[in-house]
């Protein structure tokens, strides 16, 4: 089956090879045109100058001078009436290539936006073909038992998940408890050692206190002595 894009797209490859030879030969046709006008205008330049020649030819009595001139001067125009009748037949057929180079870019122009048109058409075709390729597969009874193998999958997987909660929630708890009856346990024997603590102190300052008192009194008896003469 062709592609209408591919098929298009040449086509409008050919007609744009075709404008291209239409302006190349206008272009050359044109430049010939303007040259033959020139040389007409020049072979007229050259009559005039024979005749001019022919006159003097005559007023000095050289009718065979005057004769040879009026010759090349019929020679001259009749050069310039030929070229004019070229002129005048490249300028019909200017005019037809104009024309039709004229049509052939107004067809170019039409033939793309008709180009565009057909592709997009093809391609918005082409999109809903696989389109409905694809909604036929999923109402297959294939695509159907995928869907409910996957369905029950899931449904294994959710029951797999809770069951692992339900699991971490009562290993979470047992260790709670636990660290509750730790913390019980210390706080318990910490009013203990507290006390413990506080005694052990006492008693190492008590000693202290009273061997200080002691001193204090040996201090003052040794103060109130009667000292001996000699």
């Amino acid at each position: 089956m062709e592609d209408p894009e591919k098929v298009l797209e040449q086509a409008v490859v050919d007609m744009q090879r075709d404008l291209v030879k239409v302006r190349q030969s206008y272009a050359e046709v044109s430049a010939s045109s303007k040259r033959m006008t020139e040389q007409a205008k020049l072979a007229e330049q050259e009559a005039a100058k024979w005749y001019s020649r022919a006159q003097l030819a005559v007023e000095k009595g050289e009718d065979e001078l005057g004769r040879e001139a009026l010759t090349r001067r019929k020679q001259q125009l009749e050069l310039a009436d030929s070229l004019k009748e070229q002129i005048e037949g490249q300028t019909s057929a200017l005019t037809a290539l104009y024309e039709s180079m004229k049509e052939l870019e107004a067809k170019m122009v039409e033939a793309k936006a008709k180009k565009d048109q057909i592709i997009a058409r093809a391609r918005t075709a082409k999109a809903a073909t696989k389109v409905n390729d694809m909604l036929a597969g999923v109402g297959s009874t294939s695509s159907m038992a995928a869907f409910e193998r996957m369905s029950e999958k899931v449904e294994q997987l959710e029951a797999q998940a809770s069951v692992s909660k339900q699991l971490a929630a009562s290993s979470s708890s047992g260790k709670g408890s636990t660290l509750d009856d730790k913390f019980k346990a210390l706080e318990a024997s910490g009013g203990v050692d507290d006390e413990l603590a506080a005694l052990k102190a006492a008693q190492r300052v008590l000693p202290s206190a009273v061997d200080n008192e002691l001193e204090e009194m040996k201090k003052m008896m040794d103060q109130n002595k009667p000292k001996e003469s000699f």
